[in-house]
């Protein structure tokens, strides 16, 4: 956790030039220091450090920025192995099948006519305008022909939801997906609300009128085993929501996070979740007390490329 007790060192004045890289950015956010400027420097040396001292090695995010060019970036950080285990929402499998499977996703604006978009069939999440076509018909159609591909082959096989998963990644081939660079990498995706979202009302219409075995609580007992026998656990959490509480809540059974770095814009007034700093998961065993965290008050698509970028590239 940060230290706020009184130093010697100076905050600096700071300039830029035009043949900067993004490691000197990265450095300059050390010198800046007020406000969010040292938290996301801190969040950045945290995150190297549970890279390269952890043995499991957690990215936690909401389905929201899914829909964002952000989904590129985090199945780079996949890909790279920087992190061995995803836990995620429902959205975000959504809007990743979408997106691999032909989906649009255009660049809107916060202030659109809702009404007028209704009536052209066209969702809005936040500024970005997704055409209903290319979102839950797509998903419905794209998941019952990935099922129908496995029941043919082993109808007696029970499935987790983190082996469809699986199977899924497998028939992707936009290299931006999410599903494929974990299947690819073996990287599981864990997704405890995965009823929450077309996925999982697809898997339930499939279901009416065709056999498949699945079982909810494989990924659970998978979960348990990697958290009793890791003997390091860093996660960087993005959002809060399920996603969020299921990391802590494993992570209690390892004594807590070794390691842990919040992306949030939520406030902890209200007693949330999502706004729960990480002090106060200690009280809960999901944070060691000694253990190494700093919370950034940030939009994530801002603040996320900058700390995917260090933990990538910088060694």
């Amino acid at each position: 956790m940060m230290s706020y007790t009184e130093t010697d060192q100076e905050v600096e004045d700071v300039f830029l030039s035009r043949d900067m890289k993004v490691n000197d950015l990265i450095e300059l956010y050390s010198k800046i220091h007020g406000f969010m400027s040292a938290h996301l420097y801190e969040a950045i040396e945290i995150v190297k450090e549970m890279r390269d001292k952890c043995d499991t090695r957690i990215l936690s995010f909401t389905g929201n920025i899914i829909a964002t060019g952000i989904r590129g970036i985090i199945a780079q950080l996949l890909r790279e192995k920087i992190f061995n285990i995803v836990m995620t929402t429902c959205g975000a499998i959504d809007h990743d099948i979408a997106k691999s499977f032909g989906g649009r996703y255009l660049k809107g604006v916060f202030e659109a006519d809702d009404v007028e978009l209704h009536k052209k069939k066209i969702h809005r999440l936040g500024n970005v305008f997704i055409p209903i076509d290319d979102y839950g018909p797509l998903i419905e159609r794209t998941v019952h022909r990935i099922l129908r591909e496995l029941v043919s082959r082993d109808a007696s096989k029970i499935y987790s939801i983190r082996e469809i998963l699986y199977e899924i990644g497998k028939r992707i081939s936009d290299e931006k997906s999410i599903l494929k660079s974990a299947a690819e990498a073996a990287i599981p995706i864990y997704v405890p609300g995965f009823l929450d979202g077309a996925f999982g009302t697809a898997l339930l219409t499939f279901s009416q009128f065709n056999r498949i075995l699945i079982d909810v609580f494989k990924d659970e007992k998978e979960l348990a085993d990697v958290v009793f026998h890791s003997k390091c656990i860093g996660a960087l959490i993005i959002g809060g929501g399920i996603s969020k509480h299921h990391t802590l809540w494993w992570a209690q059974f390892h004594g807590g996070l070794d390691y842990a770095i919040y992306i949030t814009t939520a406030v902890e007034w209200d007693g949330s979740l999502s706004g729960a700093r990480p002090k106060e998961a200690i009280t809960w065993s999901k944070i060691k007390e000694k253990a190494k965290s700093v919370i950034v008050y940030a939009d994530a698509t801002l603040v996320l490329p900058i700390i995917a970028y260090a933990a990538i590239y910088q060694r």
